[in-house]
């Protein structure tokens, strides 16, 4: 695989930093500049993340000295200087939408954490074990940007990353409701304890927007490709509720599931399905992939968050606790790391797979 040459947009936020530090020693990707808001341009980057650094893992030595770019001003120049981009910006989302196009047009491919165009139907949202062959709408996309190389990739919601993957095995038995609440760590917001003190000892049952991506996109990730468009499915259908708790990293869900019809397949099989299921990149053995995708403990009191976030580097679910339910056909929680698996991970991830299909070519 050649070597590609990787720009971070949005390199000073919690995820921008997870970007960072998921370059180092990379096999197909090379940290070649970083780019941030023009408060931060035009400082060396330990000095533009100086007392913000918030991660548990020391800055990669290859970015300290690299000058932060004006992630506006200078999209020409930055364009010029990479391959692609991963971006991870705060900003609105109409703004972000324009920034994202921008680069696009300037022939470099963007590879987005943000939600800005998740549901533009011609940009691929993809969960790479779940949805590769909607990365097939990026030829539509280029039409309408009137690019050759330039397009814009989205990875989902960061806790639909601990749910969804467990549901997606065992749609084939014809899944028809599902209700889900969600425990999503601080780090989800871009905080630490140190930043967020009222969140020591706390639990806050609502996150601005999140129910509804909850509920709406794993349609979106489930749907198909059809006249230059990513159309959703139609169901199953999905009620969810989202809580803020006091964990740094890991998204937790609690999952309850009916089947149409009255066929739920036996606990023995949803098992198996699980233990099986293999998705592209651990067929393509993409570095960033884990080996097992999806893991399941029969201990009672597991998958806990401080234990099982970090499994296989954390890009792998964790699901526990799978058992009868009386209003629904069974429950079972799950859990991934957010800012690994939900966020940084899964969009690196995503970006091997459009490197290895060719479209960073």
């Amino acid at each position: 695989m050649k070597q590609y040459k990787v720009g971070i947009i949005g390199c000073t936020g919690m995820v921008g930093q997870r970007f960072i530090t998921l370059m180092e020693n990379h096999p197909w990707f090379q940290l070649a500049a970083v780019a941030a808001s023009s408060r931060s341009a035009g400082k060396p980057y330990a000095q533009a993340v100086e007392g913000r650094w918030a991660l548990d893992v020391p800055m990669p030595e290859e970015a300290r000295d690299l000058v932060v770019l004006d992630a506006e001003a200078d999209a020409e120049k930055l364009a010029g200087m990479v391959d692609f981009c991963f971006c991870a910006v705060d900003m609105k989302k109409e703004d972000i939408r324009a920034l994202e196009e921008k680069y696009a047009r300037l022939e470099c491919p963007i590879v987005s954490n943000n939600s800005a165009h998740r549901w533009t139907d011609d940009v691929p949202m993809v969960v790479p074990e779940i949805n590769p062959d909607h990365l097939a709408v990026i030829e539509a996309q280029r039409r309408r940007l009137g690019t050759k190389r330039g397009f814009i990739a989205v990875k989902s919601n960061c806790s639909l990353q601990s749910y969804v993957p467990a549901l997606h095995p065992l749609k084939k038995y014809g899944l028809d409701r599902i209700l889900v609440c969600t425990y999503q760590a601080i780090s989800g917001a871009g905080k630490t304890f140190a930043r967020w003190p009222e969140m020591v000892d706390n639990c806050i049952p609502y996150i601005g927007g999140e129910e509804e991506k909850s509920e709406q996109e794993p349609l979106k990730l489930w749907g198909r490709v059809e006249d230059g468009r990513i159309v959703k499915a139609d169901g199953p259908s999905i009620t969810a509720q989202c809580f803020r708790v006091a964990c740094q990293d890991g998204h937790m869900a609690a999952v309850f599931m009916k089947f149409a019809d009255g066929k739920a397949p036996s606990m023995e099989q949803i098992k198996a399905d699980w233990a099986a299921y293999r998705g592209v990149p651990q067929e393509l053995e993409l570095p960033s992939a884990p080996k097992q995708f999806l893991h399941y403990f029969e201990e009672p009191d597991r998958p806990q968050t401080r234990l099982d976030r970090n499994l296989e580097h954390g890009m792998a679910v964790s699901i526990g606790r799978l058992r009868p339910d009386t209003q629904y056909d069974y429950k079972f929680v799950c859990l991934s790391h957010n800012t690994l698996r939900g966020a940084a991970g899964g969009a690196v991830l995503l970006a091997e797979l459009l490197c290895a299909k060719g479209y960073m070519d």
